[in-house]
C-alpha cells in the first residue's frame, strides 16, 4: 500500500445484528483489516439498544480510525414495523461515523451485490465466496460481517467516481 491508502468501515445496520467490516484500499489493491458483529441486548427496549448500537460503533470506529464510512441503505420489507426498526437502527449507525467526523456514503443492497459479485441479486453465499476471494485474510463469521466488507469494499470502488461527481456539481453550482 501507498501513502494513499484510504481505511473505510463499511456497516450493514440492523437491530439485531449490526456487521461492520474494515478494508484499507489504495485505489488498486484492497486489505483486510477487521470485522465484527455488534448486537444489542435484546430484551432492552428500543431506545437504550439504539444507545448500545451508537456506543459500539463509535468504540469500532475510534478503535480503527477509519477515514470513511459506508452503510448499506434500507430496503422496505413486507412489515412496516420491522421496516421502521431496520431504520431507527440506521440512523443510530449514521449518526456515530457522522459525530466523528467520517464522511458517510450510502449504498443499496443491489449495488452492493453487483460490486462485489458481478450480478444485483446475488445470494449470501455468493457474496461471502466473493469477500474470501478479494480479501483472502478475512475472517467473519457470520453474513452480516460478510455483508459490512461487501459494503466496504464498494466504497472503495465507488468513492472516486462520487468524489468526481460532487467536484463536477460544486463546480456548475458555482458558475
Amino acid at each position: 500500500m501507498n501513502g494513499r491508502t484510504i481505511r473505510i468501515i463499511g456497516i450493514d445496520p440492523g437491530l439485531r445484528r449490526t456487521g461492520w467490516g474494515i478494508v484499507e484500499s489504495d485505489g488498486v489493491r484492497l486489505v483486510y483489516v477487521a470485522s465484527g458483529v455488534i448486537t444489542p441486548p435484546k430484551d432492552d427496549d428500543l431506545a437504550y439498544r439504539l444507545s448500545a448500537l451508537f456506543d459500539a460503533v463509535t468504540s469500532v470506529i475510534q478503535s480503527f480510525s477509519p477515514s470513511e464510512a459506508a452503510v448499506e441503505e434500507t430496503f422496505v420489507n413486507e412489515n412496516p414495523r420491522s421496516t421502521l426498526k431496520l431504520g431507527q437502527a440506521r440512523g443510530a449507525v449514521l449518526l456515530a461515523p457522522a459525530r466523528l467526523g467520517l464522511r458517510v456514503a450510502e449504498y443499496t443492497p443491489n449495488l452492493i451485490k453487483k460490486s462485489v459479485t458481478g450480478a444485483g441479486h446475488a445470494e449470501k453465499q455468493q457474496i461471502q465466496a466473493m469477500i474470501g476471494f478479494l480479501l483472502p485474510k478475512a475472517t467473519f463469521g457470520c453474513a452480516d460481517e460478510a455483508d459490512a466488507l461487501a459494503i466496504a469494499i464498494t466504497h472503495a470502488h465507488h468513492r472516486v467516481s462520487r468524489q468526481r461527481l460532487a467536484a463536477v456539481a460544486t463546480k456548475v453550482a458555482s458558475t
